[in-house]
């Protein structure tokens, strides 16, 4: 336990596919993973439309909660709405584990959508889907409730920005790296009309 706590990141495999909008030289999608005192903040945040502007509201929500990642996760989201305050704004979906309690914590406000794949051993796959909340962080975001589930060694986090299509779940093959399953999804299902972003994150503690 004590390496745990020392080198959280030890915990996870992870992947990263991420494309701006053709014509765009930077992307409003951005991510973070970020390693804490016995566990490990992972984040997925669209800056609203294309470009610099939103690529300079996503800097804005990933250094905040690159800052205080140790802060339980609706005052961490609200401090986001706090910095955001005059920038285009963002959309933003995170997940906090407690390693040590093996207890995941997650939280969507906009369209950014994160599905749970469960390494759970059954015959068929067992999938979860984070329950996102409308609203923009820096302008109107909507009431905040985390929802607490197990995660356990195994179970696999996909984040997708909404350049992507919302059949990205037939790009995830068992048995597939986490940097595979990013790429696979990015190939077939980036729309092509907006920045696109894959963040795929798998527990692989045994």
């Amino acid at each position: 336990m004590g390496d745990e706590a020392t080198d959280p990141l030890q915990l996870i495999e992870w992947g990263i596919s991420s494309i701006p909008l053709k014509g765009e030289d930077v992307s409003g999608d951005s991510y973070l993973i970020k390693p804490f005192p016995n566990g490990i903040l992972m984040a997925v945040v669209d800056g609203l439309g294309h470009g610099k502007e939103a690529a300079a509201a996503s800097k804005i929500a990933v250094t905040t909660l690159d800052a205080y990642a140790h802060e339980p996760i609706i005052p961490l989201v609200r401090r986001c709405h706090e910095a955001l305050k005059g920038s285009r704004g963002v959309v933003m979906s995170l997940a906090k584990l407690n390693s040590p309690d093996k207890i995941m914590a997650w939280l969507g406000v906009g369209n950014i959508e994160v599905l749970l794949q469960r390494a759970d051993g059954k015959p068929k796959i067992s999938r979860e889907r984070l329950l996102l909340r409308g609203g923009t962080l820096g302008y109107q975001p909507p009431p905040l409730r985390e929802y607490v589930t197990p995660f356990m060694p195994g179970d696999t986090l996909i984040f997708v920005t909404d350049g992507i299509r919302g059949s990205f779940e037939e790009g995830i093959k068992p048995g597939d790296k986490s940097q595979q399953i990013a790429d696979s999804i990015m190939a077939r299902f980036n729309r092509g009309t907006d920045d696109a972003l894959v963040l795929v994150v798998r527990y692989s503690c045994k």
